[in-house]
């Protein structure tokens, strides 16, 4: 790219980065995951867990040699189009946005539930709507104001997180976890690896959107140094907290009254402390900033890839313009923003299968994250064959079995995915599609 395109201004440090890379995540420790204990058991999600936190692990180390050799916005799509060329950087910009773009409005309806129950007179969806005007706002207003503000609301996140851990560890007991619930799901049977099959979208969860670090890249002050560790550090403290908080929650009672709920950890703690505890209505209030953390974090993101991707030529250019003032993306933040709030808003009036539009948006954006995940990769070993000299601050460690191994997990991952959700495949697809189309002839008319 030349010098008259617009760029984003270096000041984040290490630690801001590390506050985006779990912030981005933490909501995932909070709901959703328990899913997965209906479909696989506490053993066969926990190993479902542990074999996604190790793709995840590959993922990390492999796509930090990407970030950290071309610091861009635009992340995954400045990867893909270098090594693939305009299709590429197409199909990882395109499934990139559809991750961040499509997240978030699931993200601001859990806020606006939560404030509804502790506010009854709030409707839920004018909250997801506040929720989002208010982050929104926060992140126009400065990159260095949004990530401090990422950073506090994420410790607070992981303070919580170890509150309810040591809370509840009177009454762990290591057999309660390894009970059999329904069906004996915690046998190790033929059937028992189906249910693992069908539970990888959960444990996906834990760890999804991690990688939106690459869009801070181009606004990191030492990108070859703080990238890498906020990486490690970041997958590290997300695989330390989802693996303590599926014990100590799967282990206070029966795991199985947790398994199809939006809220294990508060009930989880109600077995221990009772309903009226001072704890559990301090885990009920703070759990918001997790939610916050992750909402305020993927603004962040698909703020982002839209203005690395109207600044490409596959988005129109006024979504590249940046605050004269603030110097912030401030049209891609309310760009997004209008698509999320209207999934708010259409989210009892359109259904997929039987369920409303942000629960089919979600898998969505896992397709989207898995498809970015895979041309990544491609693109490492292209990169790696087609310029050797390229400085890269951090190679790939395990290089070329990590990548690989990252292959093999999205390939699975994306299996299992497809299998269970095949009209939101369709519709994943079709977008791709038509998104190509529309920018195909775009850019051609603007060639001619």
């Amino acid at each position: 790219m030349d010098d008259s395109n617009p760029h984003l201004k270096a000041t984040l440090n290490t630690w801001q980065l590390w506050g985006i890379a779990v912030g981005l995540v933490i909501s995932g420790e909070y709901f959703g995951w328990s899913y997965g204990w209906a479909t696989a058991g506490t053993l066969g999600f926990l190993v479902t867990t542990i074999w996604v936190a190790t793709m995840y692990t590959a993922f990390i180390f492999s796509f930090t040699e990407l970030t950290t050799a071309i610091p861009s916005a635009g992340g995954p799509f400045a990867y893909a189009e270098r090594a693939f060329g305009e299709f590429g950087g197409y199909i990882a910009g395109a499934a990139t946005l559809i991750e961040f773009v499509f997240a978030p409005p699931a993200i601001a309806l859990a806020i606006g539930a939560y404030l509804h129950v502790q506010f009854p007179s709030v409707a839920p969806k004018e909250a997801a709507v506040l929720a989002y005007l208010v982050f929104m706002t926060i992140n126009i207003l400065g990159v260095r104001i949004a990530a401090s503000f990422e950073l506090v609301i994420t410790i607070l996140a992981i303070i919580e997180l170890l509150i309810f851990m040591a809370v509840v560890a009177p009454g762990f007991r290591f057999s309660n976890f390894i009970a059999h619930g329904w069906a004996g799901h915690n046998h190790f049977h033929p059937g028992a690896f189906h249910g693992m099959f069908a539970a990888v979208p959960f444990a996906i969860w834990f760890f999804l959107a991690i990688e939106g670090v690459a869009m801070a890249a181009e606004e990191a002050k030492r990108p070859t140094h703080s990238i890498p560790i906020a990486y490690i550090a970041g997958i590290s403290t997300l695989l330390a907290l989802a693996i303590g908080v599926m014990l100590f929650a799967g282990g206070v009672g029966d795991w199985s009254l947790l398994a199809n709920i939006n809220d294990p950890l508060p009930q989880a703690m109600k077995i221990i402390v009772g309903p009226s505890s001072g704890w559990l209505h301090m885990l009920v209030w703070l759990g918001l900033f997790g939610l916050i953390a992750s909402l305020h974090g993927i603004i962040f993101g698909y703020s982002r890839q839209i203005f690395a991707l109207a600044r490409g030529g596959y988005l129109p250019e006024v979504f590249s313009r940046i605050h004269p003032r603030l110097q912030t993306p401030w049209i891609a933040i309310l760009a997004g923003g209008v698509v999320g709030i209207a999934a708010i808003y259409s989210d009892s009036l359109i259904t997929i299968g039987g369920q409303p539009l942000t629960a089919n948006i979600v898998t969505m954006s896992v397709l989207g994250a898995l498809v970015m995940y895979a041309v990544s990769m491609l693109a490492l070993f292209r990169l790696r064959k087609t310029e050797p000299a390229m400085a890269r601050p951090f190679r790939a460690r395990l290089y070329p079995f990590a990548p690989l191994w990252t292959l093999i997990g999205v390939a699975i991952c994306l299996a299992s995915i497809i299998y269970y959700n095949r009209t939101i495949t369709l519709i994943f697809c079709a977008l791709l599609c038509i998104g190509y189309l529309v920018v195909h002839l775009t850019r051609r008319r603007v060639r001619a």
